[in-house]
């Protein structure tokens, strides 16, 4: 087990863990228990009644917070000729194809999302052993490859979020900062919680969502109640 500091054993005392709490409460106690120097990430975990090994119950997708992350993306858009002009006025970062392919095979990775039109796949698919583990690869489920490389791009910026469930059934996906209010967490709360149950796989049985936990970056989780 690792060794917890001071800052957090004392933030736990403050949380009751046999407890599932209100949306609101929760929050605020996320709020109020952390204790970093650094403008914190609120986390959240879903732990779902589905099995990811199984094909027909993977979740994958993107939803856009209505209040963003707090952190700006980095976008780069793998796009040709009028795609890429495209992509440059709709605010990418970066936008190349070759250029860009060989920075990356080189070791740069100064960017957050990759954006690729279809066209693109082929060159970009060849960094799969690259880009896959990073989880950077573009993909159609979450929008990132597409020929509408400006809404693409706009809804990145606008704070978009991937989410992809892991082993043990488990989505992780942040919802903002600390410094957020509770009103904006708790609305972006509820814009992954309606992504993740549109998601829901027809092949999962009983209970789909066993029990949600937010907690900041350096923080404990706290159990809620997202009915």
């Amino acid at each position: 087990m690792p060794k917890h500091g001071k800052k957090y054993l004392e933030a736990t005392k403050q949380i009751d863990k046999t407890k599932v709490y209100p949306v609101t409460e929760a929050i605020e106690l996320v709020k109020n228990v952390a204790s970093a120097k650094f403008d914190e990430t609120v986390e959240a975990a879903f732990r779902l009644g589905v099995d990811p090994k199984r094909a027909d119950q993977q979740i994958r997708g993107a939803v856009v917070l209505p209040h963003g992350t707090g952190k700006v993306q980095r976008v780069l858009v793998f796009a040709r000729g009028e795609k890429a002009k495209e992509a440059e006025a709709a605010g990418a970062d970066y936008v190349g194809d070759a250029d860009m392919l060989a920075k990356i095979q080189g070791g740069w990775f100064e960017f957050d999302v990759i954006v690729a039109t279809p066209d693109m796949m082929g060159e970009v698919g060849k960094l799969g052993r690259v880009l896959g583990p990073k989880g950077l690869m573009p993909n159609p489920k979450t929008g990132t490859v597409t020929f509408d490389v400006t809404k693409a791009v706009n809804e990145i910026k606008a704070g978009k979020i991937e989410y992809r469930v892991e082993k043990g059934g488990i989505i992780h996906a942040p919802i903002g900062k600390v410094s957020f209010d509770v009103q904006k967490l708790t609305e972006n709360l509820a814009a992954l919680t309606d992504a993740l149950n549109r998601a829901k796989p027809a092949a999962a049985k009983g209970i789909y969502m066993k029990s949600v936990s937010i907690s900041s970056t350096m923080g404990p989780g706290v159990r809620v109640d997202v009915k």
